[in-house]
């Protein structure tokens, strides 16, 4: 009579507490589809949910080898046994409950049916915009603090030439031009995130009674061999209005009695050349001693950090965040948005009488063009972030990610790089990086390029130049161009992986 009455209540209690366990399930399901959007790891709920909507059979059998797995004791297969002689009964009597019904919704199943399609189709089609949602998401908290950190960058090099332009008002060193902020930091696509380096480039003009000669060389030259030449200048009727200012070819002599030798011949340049070195170790003194006026010094610590042709400051703020901001030094081609730079290139060994030819202040302009002409869900720079943030450890360089975008921004028009796009997009970047690969060949964006925008401005001589090819170099050497190729194989599965890991 005992084993009677526990054997009934087994009974009960499993009928008691299977509907609990799929209420369970799907509360549990309903609580993973609200966190899928809110964290990267649920990335790869979304393959397995997509899988399973493909492969019922496969779902089926795997919830039977867990299953299986999990029950290894011999007290549970009495349980199994009971639980299965249940379900049956249960499915038998439910089944002879609703047959006279089976008609009507036999009239009705096709149609629900196509429901039930057409909703996965949804679903399915709607994976894409989930995927883009959670990069969006995790994007847009990063631009408040890009945002803040760009306007501390700015207004700190604004106000330390403020200073500058006061103690060098009667001097004979370089006049400081307005501060241009340019790299991708300042353009909204720099993939290192906190560690970003803000970049602005200021632009040197020569001071009274000298002038700059640009000597550039030629575009078959890597790196290119370009000079600033200063020269002296006849100042005896043009300068009139400066008080006691003397001519330095005409009345050196007694100009050098009074103190007002070419000071800037003697510091700055080697021989009669702009030196980029001198220039970056002259501005940094000067950052170092006005660094007590400025008004940022209550709210950072600031070190100058060792650079040969440029000046790196950190900042560091009370909670202990740092901002690094680097200034570089150019001197303009004309009226023109290209400037000979004293960003170092990519040679061993750069004379600081060297100066690089940089495309940087128009490559900002370019990209400020586009905003003004896209919508404002564009996703052009987050798909140059995430292709540049994938390059670490190949050949491949952020530049020449940066010039397949703008070759692609300059062809599909912008309204067609917007959020439901932005696979699309990925996978244009990636097809035509291929394609240049394979063909050896990727034409510099702003050489002999008929599509560039009405504001920006190139010297005469870029506009009738040919295409300088980017790959020259994989042209002379099929071993670069092999292990390229194979380089580009691991960036697609890089890039497969961070979409759908996040890793």
């Amino acid at each position: 009579m005992a084993s009677i009455t526990v054997r009934a209540l087994l009974m009960l209690s499993i009928f008691q507490f299977l509907p609990k366990v799929g209420d369970e399930l799907d509360e549990a399901t309903r609580e993973e589809m609200r966190l899928y959007t809110e964290d990267m790891t649920q990335l790869r709920l979304l393959q397995l949910r997509s899988l399973e909507q493909r492969s019922q059979e496969q779902r089926i059998y795997a919830r039977g080898a867990l299953l299986f797995a999990a029950l290894q004791h011999w007290q549970f297969w009495a349980v199994a046994g009971v639980l299965v002689l249940t379900f049956g009964l249960c499915w038998r009597l439910r089944k002879r409950s609703h047959q006279p019904e089976s008609s009507c919704e036999e009239e009705s199943s096709g149609s629900s049916t196509e429901d039930e399609e057409e909703e996965s189709k949804g679903e399915d089609s709607d994976d894409e915009g989930r995927l883009v949602k959670i990069f969006a998401k995790r994007i847009r908290g990063a631009l408040l603090s890009t945002a803040f950190k760009r306007r501390v960058a700015e207004d700190l090099v604004s106000d330390l030439l403020g200073v500058f332009q006061a103690r060098l008002a009667n001097s004979f060193f370089p006049v400081l031009g307005p501060a241009i902020v340019v790299g991708s930091a300042f353009e909204g696509w720099n993939p290192r995130g906190r560690d970003a380096v803000y970049r602005l480039l200021v632009p040197l003009k020569p001071p009274r009674g000298h002038s700059f000669q640009l000597e550039l060389g030629t575009a078959e030259e890597m790196p290119a061999k370009n000079c600033v030449r200063v020269q002296l200048e006849c100042t005896c009727m043009k300068d009139q209005r400066v008080e006691n200012m003397l001519c330095f070819i005409h009345q050196p002599e007694e100009a050098l009695s009074r103190n007002q030798d070419s000071s800037f011949l003697s510091s700055l340049c080697t021989g009669f050349y702009l030196d980029a070195q001198k220039i970056a170790r002259w501005f940094q003194t000067l950052v170092s001693s006005a660094w007590g006026e400025m008004t940022q010094w209550h709210h950072y610590s600031m070190k100058v950090l060792t650079s040969c042709r440029s000046c790196k400051m950190q900042l560091r703020n009370a909670s202990g965040r740092f901002l690094f901001v680097e200034v570089m030094f150019g001197v303009q081609q004309g009226d023109s948005d290209i400037f000979l730079s004293s960003q170092a290139t990519e040679a061993i060994f750069t004379p600081g009488t060297t100066w690089a030819e940089s495309y940087a202040v128009a490559e900002a302009k370019f990209f400020r063009h586009m905003a003004k002409q896209a919508p404002q869900d564009t996703f052009h720079l987050k798909c140059l972030q995430l292709c540049a943030g994938i390059l670490v450890g190949t050949s491949f360089s952020t530049y020449t990610l940066k010039t397949v975008v703008m070759h692609l921004l300059n062809t599909i028009p912008p309204a067609n790089w917007r959020r439901k796009e932005f696979l699309l997009r990925l996978q244009d970047i990636m097809w035509y990086l291929r394609s240049s690969l394979e063909e050896k060949r990727l034409d510099h964006f702003f050489f002999g390029n008929e599509n560039m925008p009405e504001d920006i401005i190139l010297p005469p001589s870029f506009q009738a130049a040919e295409p300088l090819n980017l790959f020259q170099c994989l042209v002379q050497d099929p071993a670069a161009h092999a292990t390229a190729l194979r380089e580009l194989e691991e960036l697609q599965d890089r890039l497969t992986r961070l979409l759908f890991y996040g890793v």
